[in-house]
C-alpha cells in the first residue's frame, strides 16, 4: 500500500459526508417508493426513463446505461416489472437482435400515482435544502464525477 495518496482531513470529511448523505437519501427514496407503490428505486427509474423516451420505449442496452445497471440486472428488473404489467419487451424493428423495453399504459398510471410522493421526498431531503447556486454547483460536480467514472471504469453499462 505504499505510494497511496491518502485523504487529508478535509478530503476525508468530504468523502464521509458524501457517503452518509447518499446512503441516507437512497434509503429514504427506497422507503417511500416501497410503501407507496411496491417499486424499488431502480424500477422507478426505469419507468421514469421509459416515460421520457420517444413512444415510451428504449433499447435495453441504452436503458441499462441510463440507469447504470448491468444488462443482466436490467433484465431481472424488467422481468419484475413485466410481471406487474408495467412494461413489456418488444423486438427492435431495425435490428432483430435488439430488444426494446416499452412502458405500458398500466406503467404510466403507476408512475402518475407514484411520482408526486417521490418528488416530495427528493425535494425534502435534497433539492429544497439548496440554494439555486448550490444546485448548479452540485450539477456541475456530479456531472464531472459521472463523466470521469464512466471514462475510467471500463465495462460499466
Amino acid at each position: 500500500m505504499t505510494g497511496a495518496r491518502w485523504l487529508d482531513a478535509r478530503e476525508m470529511a468530504a468523502w464521509r459526508a458524501y457517503l452518509s448523505a447518499s446512503h441516507l437519501l437512497e434509503r429514504r427514496v427506497e422507503e417511500q417508493l416501497k410503501a407507496e407503490s411496491g417499486l424499488t428505486h431502480a424500477q422507478y427509474e426505469i419507468l421514469a426513463r421509459l416515460s421520457d423516451a420517444p413512444d415510451r420505449r428504449l433499447r435495453m442496452t441504452e436503458l441499462a446505461r441510463g440507469v447504470v445497471v448491468s444488462k443482466s440486472g436490467l433484465t431481472y428488473q424488467i422481468g419484475q416489472l413485466e410481471k406487474r404489467g408495467l412494461v413489456e419487451r418488444a423486438t427492435c424493428p431495425s435490428d432483430d437482435r435488439g430488444v426494446l423495453a416499452v412502458l405500458t399504459d398500466r406503467g404510466v398510471e403507476c408512475l402518475r400515482r407514484t411520482a408526486p410522493g417521490h418528488v416530495a421526498v427528493v425535494r425534502e431531503v435534497l433539492i429544497d435544502l439548496l440554494t439555486p447556486d448550490e444546485l448548479e454547483m452540485m450539477t456541475r460536480v456530479m456531472s464531472k464525477v459521472e463523466a470521469a467514472t464512466r471514462a475510467s471504469a471500463g465495462p460499466l453499462p
